[in-house]
């Protein structure tokens, strides 16, 4: 079997291009599970646009229904416990087409990620049987309870507190939780609780349990049609064996269970940007100004181009991570009695992927609806056109799941706390590069052949970059480091892009190995612009840290080795962008795959 390929290891190490899955790769079964999720949204959520945007809950539970019987719930579940236990790549294929969902897709995806997996990862035999089987039907609707006034991303100064009864069958539980998606309908909570009020734990609690009652549902800027209250827990007697996990290791199922889920948010931005695109670039070859159809003018189609090259690079950062959890989970065997404990370790490995793409998934949807919205001028401020509740409900995304900033200070905050046990050896890495600067000359650099090859040259330099500036600022403030939230913030962006544009890069490497240049005509555009728009950011974030960290003449060293690496050579980006353009114009939709 092939070494796994550690998490994080994508800020010191290169990676082949047969070393990642692209979307290229997709099974026959991963393209006919992406293609009935698709018709799922089309046929079935879409003419049910404005009806669920009123939050018929009555509809929504049909839809969950039907949902289910499609398996679009169940792809993560156990075939022991009603599942179709499939990969998590399946999984992603469910989510990406479910993210052009509107208010539906943040009910299913509350259910099927933090509303199931805690279950499935943290559940007893006893407590699988008796839930999974409903939430894997859509006959129950599953909710994640963990967010409290006091306790937002702070989500361990939780006051709900639980107490062990006298006769030692219950813990009643007393507190209240707000922002609870799906709080109004589901048929089960994972609560988080403090046993005796020290002891963060898990539990598994109906709603038909008495004492539980939710507040009036949230007014809400976006994402309308879905159930967000406040649940509410009064002297609530939840049997000792609905505690998920162990007493007082209920972080362990929060900040897991948050790994996937942010993963899974990604993935659903996926398919709210193609679906954007689609209507955007339709609408703009009808509409006609100066007597042609706006989708002519330059700007128009840098917009669109623009749309679809951010929607590739996330595309690839999500099937590339899927697959690395895919890989971890396969080499668990699945008799092994600590085989749930296990995959919830190999999920965590990825933490810091999960975190980029949540964090990268979150703007680039938010990029992509904004320009929508401005393709369409006027009417896209209209009620009457989709782009302005698209517009509002991405907003959500940026907070969903942690917050954009909690995430940014988890990326290098994770890689630097993995350094120091020296699973990442980033100071090593750091002192080596220290030497190699001294002689290194961007003139002498081996440029690799091929129409990547200045690319994929860059990325070298690019992982350099990050390892300098990383390595200087680890050196000055140690374990201060975590008090300097801007340097972490700049980091954590020097990461995230990194990431995105390594995975698309590899992808179009991958196609272009595969299938040819002709062939790989678009991934080729859309890689060469995306570095050309990307790599000038890199370097200023990078001197900005270095500018804040050194002084003098030890600055003026620091940011001529920075830019030794960063020296980086303009492409034609503007014809990049209008060979892209074209096509989407002509296929009138995402242009590949």
């Amino acid at each position: 079997m092939a070494e796994l390929i550690k998490g994080g290891s994508f800020v010191l190490e290169a990676r082949r291009p047969e070393e990642v899955f692209t979307p290229e790769d997709f099974s026959d079964e991963h393209r006919m599970i992406l293609q009935t999720t698709w018709d799922f949204v089309l046929g079935e959520l879409k003419p049910n646009f404005a009806k669920i945007e009123e939050k018929d809950a009555e509809l929504s539970r049909k839809l969950m229904l039907k949902a289910g019987e499609l398996g679009l719930l169940s792809t993560a579940v156990p075939e022991a416990y009603g599942g179709l236990g499939l990969d998590e790549v399946s999984t992603s294929c469910v989510t990406e087409a479910i993210g052009a969902g509107g208010s539906f897709a943040v009910t299913q995806g509350a259910h099927t990620g933090i509303g199931t997996l805690p279950l499935v990862y943290f559940g007893t035999e006893e407590l699988k049987a008796k839930y999974l089987p409903k939430l894997a039907s859509g006959e129950w609707i599953g909710a994640f309870a963990l967010t409290e006034s006091g306790a937002g991303s702070d989500a361990l100064n939780a006051k709900t507190k639980a107490v062990l009864s006298p006769d030692g069958q219950h813990y009643i539980l007393n507190g209240e939780k707000m922002f609870i998606t799906n709080g109004g309908w589901a048929d089960t909570f994972i609560v988080f609780a403090k046993v005796d009020g020290q002891d963060f734990t898990g539990f598994v609690v109906e709603r038909t349990m008495e004492g539980i009652s939710t507040g009036a549902e949230e007014h809400k800027l976006g994402i309308n049609g879905s159930s967000t209250t406040t649940v509410l827990f009064e002297d609530v007697k939840v049997p000792v064996g609905n505690v998920l996990g162990q007493v007082g290791k209920g972080h362990k199922i929060a900040f897991n269970v948050l790994d996937i889920g942010r993963h899974k948010l990604a993935a659903a931005c996926i398919g709210g940007a193609k679906m954007a695109l689609s209507e955007a670039v339709k609408y703009a070859k009808g509409r006609i100004q100066f007597n042609q159809p706006i989708a002519g003018f330059g700007m128009i189609q840098e917009k669109l181009a623009d749309m679809f090259i951010k929607t590739y690079m996330l595309e690839s950062t999500i099937y590339r991570t899927a697959a690395l959890i895919d890989a971890a989970l396969e080499a668990i065997d699945p008799k092994d009695p600590e085989h749930d404990l296990k995959a919830v370790k190999a999920i965590e490995e990825y933490s810091i992927e999960c975190c980029a793409n949540k964090v990268y998934g979150s703007e680039v949807i938010d990029f992509i609806v904004d320009e929508w919205v401005q393709i369409l001028g006027g009417y896209g401020y209209s009620c009457e056109y989709p782009a302005e509740l698209a517009y509002r409900d991405a907003r959500i995304n940026r907070i969903f799941e942690g917050t954009n900033e909690v995430n940014r200070l988890l990326v290098p905050g994770t890689i630097m706390k993995r350094a120091m046990k020296n699973q990442i050896p980033l100071m090593g890495a750091a002192q080596a590069l220290a030497s190699e600067v001294m002689t290194f000359s961007p003139l002498m650099a081996e440029i690799p052949e091929g129409p990547l090859g200045f690319q994929s040259h860059m990325m070298e330099m690019t992982r350099k970059a990050i390892i300098l500036v990383a390595g200087v600022a680890a050196q000055k403030y140690l374990d201060k480091l975590i008090n300097e939230q801007e340097v972490l913030a700049r980091l954590a962006d020097m990461c995230i892009e990194l990431w995105a544009m390594e995975s698309g890069l590899l992808r179009a490497r991958k196609k272009i190995d595969r299938d040819g240049e002709e062939a790989a005509e678009l991934h080729i555009a859309a890689v060469q612009a995306y570095l050309d728009d990307t790599l000038p950011k890199v370097e200023f974030w990078g001197k900005q840290v270095l500018a804040h960290v050194e002084e003098g003449d030890m600055l003026r060293t620091q940011l001529m080795a920075l830019r030794k690496f960063t020296k980086n050579q303009p492409v034609d980006s503007i014809a990049a962008k209008r060979k892209i353009a074209a096509k989407i114009i002509d296929k009138e939709c995402y242009p590949i795959g």
